[in-house]
């Protein structure tokens, strides 16, 4: 319709500068100008002969502006009768384009043209930052595939195709950096964050377990704390999620809009938990289980270590899922040291220590800052503790993983 109207007003506009000078009436040899030409040629005589008569001018100079005076008369009155004859051919010129004009054009687009892309156009017109970002990715995507090994580049790809909404192209591109990478937190909560949008915002199955798997590693990750409430609260494990939500929440800058929205995600969750189990979870103490941990490094191991480096000191079921039951993360620097680890701890509601009546503990040092074991990774474990065992519990860090 914006289109019609668009070319409606450009015809429009062409009739008015086209169509008035072909259909307005010009000056004609009509008998009343002819009869004006005539009276002006003769008051121009008498003033000629008063001035011959007052001896003004000369009997040749009379005769030379005589001659002049008829000659001009002659071709006026010659002129209007020459202007007489185009004025029906002028409306009769007006009336065709008046008619050709839209004949015309409509023709042309009919034939050349594609109105069917007129509403993709305006369906889909990217204002000049998108359109310019789209080239940007476009030789980004072909530069990848000439250099597939490029992890930051798929890395930013998957990013820009975020951006432009484009999930599915997203998902592919952090999995291929995923791959290049590995098991690093802020590369697999983008890719199950990618793969949660272009499955209708759902983390059931893979995205949780990439969320979890990053929340294992980095414990205080603020966006796997966000996910992981989403998956919890997507699985109607609303008690769970608020335990993710409220550690995120004291993570956050107090009073900003993130620590708002998710007060009042809070707030909401609350609501759809049973009276009774809220009383419960929150008469119970957070640190109602824990286990204390001294850690220590054996002294033939501190030269192969830097004060930079990562401790992870975790509890592990003795059997099934190796995912920690706690975990702490500190600094070479800061051993040798003691933690408790508790329940408050945990990554999920349904492995934590508090379901265990026997666990292992094993402190590690790494390099690479991965919480997931590799090989050159300095360890300690104790096989076997009971958790009703309230003494600390001594870990000496003094082997190396093969």
């Amino acid at each position: 319709m914006l289109f019609l109207l668009i070319v409606s007003v450009m015809i429009l506009s062409a009739f008015l500068i086209v169509l008035p000078p072909l259909w307005r009436k010009h000056p004609v040899a009509e008998t009343d100008q002819d009869q004006r030409n005539i009276a002006i040629a003769r008051q121009r005589l008498v003033e000629l002969k008063e001035q011959l008569q007052a001896g003004a001018l000369s009997q040749a100079l009379y005769d030379e502006q005589l001659a002049e005076l008829e000659l001009a008369l002659s071709d006026d009155l010659d002129i209007q009768r020459q202007v007489k004859t185009p004025q029906s051919s002028g409306r009769w010129m007006a009336s065709v384009l008046v008619l050709a004009i839209p004949v015309a054009a409509g023709s042309l687009y009919w034939t050349l043209g594609n109105y069917q892309s007129l509403s993709q156009v305006e369906q889909t017109a990217a204002t000049p930052e998108q359109e310019q970002m789209s080239k940007m990715v476009a030789g980004l995507a072909e530069r990848l595939e000439k250099q597939p090994d490029d992890a930051l580049g798929w890395t930013m790809l998957g990013r820009s195709y975020k951006y432009l909404q484009q999930n599915d192209k997203a998902v592919v591109a952090f999995e291929h950096a995923y791959k290049l990478i590995g098991n690093q937190p802020e590369i697999m909560l983008l890719y199950a964050d990618a793969l949660a949008f272009a499955n209708n915002e759902q983390l059931a199955g893979k995205p949780a377990e990439l969320v979890f798997k990053a929340l294992a590693m980095e414990p205080d990750n603020v966006t796997g704390l966000w996910l992981g409430g989403m998956v919890k609260a997507q699985t109607a494990d609303f008690a769970a999620a608020m335990d993710l939500w409220k550690k995120l929440e004291a993570q956050l800058p107090r009073g900003s809009e993130a620590q708002q929205e998710i007060q009042g995600m809070l707030a909401k969750l609350a609501t759809q938990i049973p009276e009774g189990a809220t009383a419960q979870a929150e008469s119970k103490p957070a640190n109602a289980v824990s286990i204390d941990v001294q850690v220590s490094l054996s002294p033939e191991l501190q030269k192969s270590v830097s004060p930079s480096d990562t401790v992870f000191i975790y509890a592990q079921a003795l059997s099934g899922p190796k995912m920690p039951l706690a975990i702490v993360r500190k600094q070479v620097s800061e051993l040798p040291l003691t933690v408790s680890l508790t329940d408050a701890m945990a990554m999920m509601p349904n492995m934590k220590l508090s379901n265990f009546e026997q666990v292992k503990l094993l402190a590690r040092i790494s390099k690479s800052g991965d919480a997931m074991q590799q090989p050159g990774d300095l360890i300690g474990v104790i096989e076997q503790v009971a958790l009703t065992d309230k003494s600390p519990q001594k870990i000496v860090i003094n082997s190396q993983v093969k």
